[in-house]
């Protein structure tokens, strides 16, 4: 009888489950897939813009060199995006997971546009995750003739209600799972910014609480036109949905101007704020816009995520291109490697791999999102299973510090904002790995992702530096074991604080309802979705 019982209520939760989802998806648009969608690609001849004329100057002839410039703050990485719209002449593409509806992200939307007026090709690729409800304003953009938008890996069903997405996911997660994490801003094919940053307030450090410390770097040369190459891929592919296909009715001339007009009076509110002063007192806008940035010159190759991958659930679970990338750059290590992640989620197989760094005398050193400072406890959860083991073996683990109680008071480098979001590698000082991808399951197995890989002893050692920097006890916590070698003893986290070094027994400045969250959604979440 019990069985029955229970036989009876399933079947019942199933019928109920299809009758919301039924309501939901009748109450709900969906958009036309066989929208028309012609094909682009970047320009030939960048070298011919005034972008690639000026930075050309410092990179020289050579076609196996590119340039490139660390972009630490969120100021110079603003201004860099910023300058490289004012400057271009015929292309801009932007390419992002994220692009939120801030300050920030308005002025440099607003850019866009404005280089559109002057007749540059605008194409803007968002992924749909945070796109929700942003259709109609999206497409008023696109209603310029010089720009097109277009939406990565979409939800069928368009309506206001997160819960109609909710039901989809579910359903259709084997598809809707896997999303673009891609970041690129791409000007005349000839300079870009590729790095960690998405489009908003908290990644260009304007002065929230939940500032991110990241990092991008400036690339000019040969190397941007792999970049374009990627981007080509991703907005020719099946799964890059044109705006206009979610509006029965898209929006004309009108609600451009409308736009426009919206955003100038934004530009104008911002241009007087203090951010805004300390912008235009770095002076880097008309270093950029010359070409006067300084640059290194150097090789470089670019990985990324092929698009075919995404629909193709085994090719997915093999191993990305930038995955492989990182593995086998850190596999050849011999004297250091330096990781940063802000969601640092190794396998058991990543454990083997560093501790067997350690074991031929590679000096391996982490840094990664304390407890009290990421913004994703559930992926530090993840992190936590493999912290004593890897403590145990030899590896540095550290832990970057919340910024608490600082609002308002910048920092300098990789420990500038409350969270970390800073996804580099730098092994034996000279080879350099920057991009989108954290080092986590997510990032392997599901999201597409693009690096940058930079033969550099130059910037090998800025960012080792940066990593001394943001690693030091006033800054992170370093991780240790109160028995040296046994990974079954009691964590200790070590810092300065007024002067004076500190011992914590448990994961300090958490709260203990953020390490009941984390410790109860770390032992429900699978692995693979962290």
């Amino acid at each position: 009888m019990a069985s029955v019982a229970w036989s009876s209520r399933m079947a019942m939760l199933r019928l109920t489950l299809a009758i919301v989802v039924a309501a939901i998806s009748m109450s709900c648009s969906t958009y036309r897939a066989a929208s028309p969608r012609p094909p682009s690609f970047a320009i030939g001849h960048p070298e011919e813009t005034s972008l690639g004329r000026a930075f050309s100057e410092q990179i020289g002839p050579s076609p196996e060199l590119s340039g490139f410039h660390l972009l630490v703050s969120g100021q110079e990485a603003f201004l860099a995006r910023a300058a490289l719209a004012e400057s271009s002449e015929r292309t801009l593409d932007l390419q992002y997971y994220i692009v939120a509806e801030d300050a920030s992200a308005t002025l440099l939307l607003y850019r866009a546009l404005r280089a559109a007026q002057r007749g540059v090709r605008v194409r803007l690729l968002i992924d749909d995750i945070y796109a929700v409800g942003r259709d109609f304003d999206l497409a008023a953009l696109a209603a310029h003739p010089n720009v097109q938008v277009r939406v990565f890996n979409p939800f069928t069903y368009r309506g206001p209600l997160g819960i109609s997405r909710m039901f989809e996911l579910l359903g259709d997660s084997a598809r809707l799972n896997r999303r673009m994490h891609n970041k690129l801003w791409i000007a005349d094919n000839a300079v870009a910014v590729i790095g960690g940053r998405n489009l908003g307030d908290a990644y260009f450090n304007v002065g929230t609480d939940n500032d991110f410390a990241d990092l991008d770097v400036l690339a000019a040369g040969p190397v941007v036109m792999e970049m374009s190459r990627s981007f080509d891929e991703y907005w020719n592919s099946e799964s890059a949905i044109p705006i206009a296909a979610f509006l029965d009715t898209p929006p004309g001339a009108a609600q451009l101007e409308l736009a426009l007009s919206r955003m100038a009076a934004h530009a104008e509110r911002f241009h007087a704020t203090e951010y805004a002063r300390t912008l235009r007192a770095s002076g880097i806008g008309p270093l950029v816009r010359a070409g006067r940035f300084p640059l290194v010159p150097a090789p470089a190759t670019v990985y990324d995520t092929h698009v075919p991958a995404l629909a193709d659930v085994g090719t997915a679970k093999q191993g990305r291109p930038v995955a492989m990338a990182i593995r086998r750059l850190v596999e050849n290590a011999q004297h250091e490697t330096i990781l940063i992640s802000p969601y640092f989620i190794p396998s058991a197989r990543g454990v083997d791999l560093l501790c067997g760094l350690v074991k031929r005398g590679v000096h391996v050193r982490v840094l990664t999102n304390s407890l009290a400072s990421t913004d994703v406890p559930v992926a530090h959860a993840g992190y936590t299973r493999y912290r004593p083991r890897l403590i145990a073996c030899g590896v540095g683990l550290h832990e970057m510090r919340p910024r608490v109680g600082q609002s308002g008071k910048y920092r300098p480098g990789l420990s500038s904002g409350a969270s970390l979001h800073v996804k580099a590698v730098v092994v034996d000082g000279k080879s350099v790995l920057i991009g989108s991808m954290n080092l986590d399951p997510r990032s392997r197995q599901s999201n597409t992702e693009i690096g940058i890989l930079i033969e550099s002893t130059v910037l090998g050692t800025q960012l080792a530096t940066l990593f001394e920097e943001a690693s030091a006890p006033e800054q992170a916590f370093r991780v240790e074991l109160t028995e040296l070698g046994n990974k079954n003893a009691a964590l200790v986290w070590v810092g300065r604080e007024d002067g004076k070094l500190v011992r914590y027994g448990s994961e300090p400045l958490a709260s203990v309802w953020r390490r009941m969250i984390a410790g109860l959604l770390g032992t429900l979440a699978p692995e693979e979705l962290l």
